[in-house]
């Protein structure tokens, strides 16, 4: 219990300061933006209770809007993503449920699973912050440009991350 709770604490510290002190310098013509934060959102064990989740979402956005200067947008985007993430599991569980001990990654549940747990996700995610950052309807089509552009950049340097870090577990 302590091991998940030091890992995840740190992986939450180590995500926002790399988005911010690194990525966030990244923006590659105004529709490339990567936001590999949403990470720790994702990776969050199958068990943790839903409050929980919320919770951190909240923390994770505040977190980022406190760096960024955003005005709540990535705190909205992050417990709407929080939110969703309960329900997107439960479509996507297996039919005799999830393991215990197992946590959303392309190793323990497979690439395919994972690349649409993570895609849908980081889509409704990118959704909300974008359409809040624009709010407006005569940028409709630029802000799904960006909003496609950048769930694509996103889910590579997911993917990237996952293979760099993730170890499979021993049976």
């Amino acid at each position: 219990m302590i091991r998940l709770v030091s890992g995840n604490f740190f992986r939450f510290i180590f995500l926002i300061l790399f988005q911010v002190l690194i990525l966030n310098n990244i923006e590659l013509g105004g529709y490339l933006n990567p936001f590999l934060y949403v990470l720790f959102l994702l990776m969050l064990p199958f068990e943790m209770a839903d409050w929980i989740v919320l919770l951190l979402g909240f923390l994770l956005g505040l977190a980022l809007d406190m760096f960024m200067d955003t005005l709540g947008m990535h705190t909205t985007a992050c417990v709407f993503m929080a939110f969703m993430r309960k329900n997107i599991l439960r479509i996507m569980s297996p039919r005799e449920g999830y393991e215990g001990g197992k946590s959303p990654n392309f190793r323990d549940m497979g690439i395919a699973w994972f690349f649409i747990y993570a895609s849908l996700l980081v889509l409704l995610h990118h959704l909300v912050l974008f359409f809040a950052e624009s709010f407006r309807l005569s940028d409709f089509f630029p802000t799904l440009l960006k909003i496609f552009l950048s769930s694509v950049f996103t889910l590579i340097s997911i993917f990237i991350t996952q293979l760099l870090f993730v170890t499979p577990k021993e049976r």
